[in-house]
This record gives structure tokens, sequence and C-alpha cells, in this order.
């Protein structure tokens, strides 16, 4: 063999080398810049700065289309308490959705139907308390106040959905309450 054959094919196997090489790093610098433009857009329709808060977000695919299902995550959280959601609960919520001018044409209803289907992971409501702590430093207190009043208004409702059994007996489950009351003291911090 002769060195022009070797040194062909050694730059055959270095370009081939940079080329993939290229096209890994085009595709990261392109998953960054849509990250970034996902970031950007939450930003602006939620008010949220932070940036561990607003990376989780788009890590759970919420962004500035799906911020009104971020409203409904509590009433998620609290129909799926005691493990399980009852046609009552599920009314409730999609009901509370309606209130909110959410209809089935809307990326955050399909997104609040997902979640009423299969229970959603820990991390979604993790990710829900993250955005109110960072939502709160940008509320007066009487915004605070009246966010906690109407959130968990709509939280109790859907707790006392199912009811005891035949409308008799105790209206709120023991799981349901330790998840109200979760909200709660994340509501008020």
């Amino acid at each position: 063999m002769s060195k022009a054959f070797l040194g062909e094919r050694g730059n055959s196997l270095e370009e081939s080398f940079f080329a993939k090489e290229n096209e890994t790093l085009r595709r990261w610098l392109r998953k960054a810049e849509e990250t970034k433009t996902k970031k950007d857009s939450l930003s602006a329709a939620s008010g949220i700065t932070d940036d561990v808060v607003l990376e989780k977000l788009v890590a759970l695919n919420i962004g500035s289309e799906t911020l009104a299902a971020l409203s409904l995550i509590p009433l998620v959280a609290v129909a799926w308490a005691d493990g399980s959601i009852d046609d009552k609960e599920r009314s409730a919520v999609l009901s509370r959705a309606a209130e909110l001018g959410l209809s089935k044409q809307d990326v955050s209803y399909q997104l609040l139907e997902g979640w009423l289907a299969e229970k959603p992971a820990p991390a979604l409501l993790a990710s829900w308390k993250d955005y109110v702590g960072a939502l709160s430093v940008t509320l007066s207190r009487e915004a605070k106040e009246a966010l906690k009043f109407r959130l968990l208004g709509r939280a109790g409702a859907i707790a006392e959905a199912a009811g005891g059994y035949l409308g008799i007996g105790q209206k709120v489950s023991s799981a349901e309450q330790a998840v109200l009351k979760e909200l709660e003291s994340t509501l008020s911090q």
C-alpha cells in the first residue's frame, strides 16, 4: 500500500468523523435553541423568570400553550389522592376547566384529560409547587391570598365531589385532606 493511499484513507476517515461530530453538535445546538425559545415563551406568558423553574416546566412539556393546565394540577392531585378517580371527580375537574374557558380543542384541555386518564408522576405536582413559588414573588399579599382562596375552594370542591357513600358519611377522605393541607402549605409560603 502506498503512503498516498493511506493518507487519502486517513483524510476520508477524519472528514467522516468530523462530519458526525458536527452533526451531533448541530443537533445539540438546535435542541438548546428550542429549549431557550420555549423557556422565553413560557416566561413571557407566566411572568416567571427563575431559570430552574422554567427548565422543570419545559422538561414536563408545559409551554405557553399549556400554561392554563398548570392551574388545574392541584385539582388533579386532589382527584387522584385516594389512588383513583371516579366519574364525579372527573366531571368536576373538567367542569372547572370549562369555567376557566378551556375547550376540548385546547392543548391544555387535552393535557388535562391525559392526567385524568392516567395518574401523573409526582414530579408534576412538584413542578406546580415550583411554579407557585416563582409566581408568588411577583404577587402582592392580597393577590396571593385571593389565589389561595380560589384554588383551595376549587380543590375542596373536587375533594367533596365523590362525597361519602350515597351522600352519607365523610365527604373528604383523609388522603384528600392530606393533599389539601399540602396545597395550603405551598400557597402559604
